[in-house]
């Protein structure tokens, strides 16, 4: 009998957790009022273009709210703004053998982004810098590997940008 108590408490509570509207199982702390989102288009204003990186990743982020939070997004003036600019784009080389060569190199991404809450100001954060990496095997083109190293790096800086935004991580 106890045991049962506990257990029909615990899920009251799980159930209170989720229907209040601040918190959410999927991190968010998204306030009750605001209902839409606009993604503005990522633009690329790295040096070196991949002219499928800015898409690749306004896709990836508009993937991303839709499945985790139950924002509506919207063409513009959303309750939530997102302003998302690939600023670098670089290839470098790591571990240096002996022979001065290079054993593997990095690709790093680095985007900034703007969050404009409109109904709450103060989650509001301008020009963020997020960075991310793979490095890679430089016996290897770039060419050869770049696109997976993109999806890899994409999803890691997506799921920062969401984090910083909606989850105020």
């Amino acid at each position: 009998m106890r045991k049962t108590v506990i257990i029909l408490a615990m899920l009251l509570c799980l159930a209170a957790l989720g229907g209040c509207g601040i918190y959410s199982f999927s991190g968010t702390s998204i306030k009750p009022d605001v209902e839409t989102i606009t993604i503005e288009p990522v633009v690329n204003n790295a040096l070196k273009v991949n002219s499928t990186l800015a898409n690749k990743m306004t896709e990836s982020l508009k993937d991303k709210f839709k499945k985790l939070t139950s924002l509506r997004d919207i063409e513009e003036d959303g309750d939530l703004q997102l302003i998302v600019t690939i600023e670098s784009y670089e290839v470098r080389a790591q571990a240096i053998t002996a022979d001065e060569v290079a054993a593997q190199n990095r690709l790093t991404i680095t985007a900034s982004a703007t969050f404009i809450n409109v109904l709450h100001p103060e989650e509001n954060f301008e020009k963020k810098s997020f960075a991310a990496f793979q490095d890679y095997n430089s016996e290897l083109s770039l060419d050869s590997v770049e696109d997976s190293l993109c999806d890899d790096i994409v999803e890691t800086l997506v799921e920062d940008i969401f984090n910083a935004s909606v989850a105020q991580w």
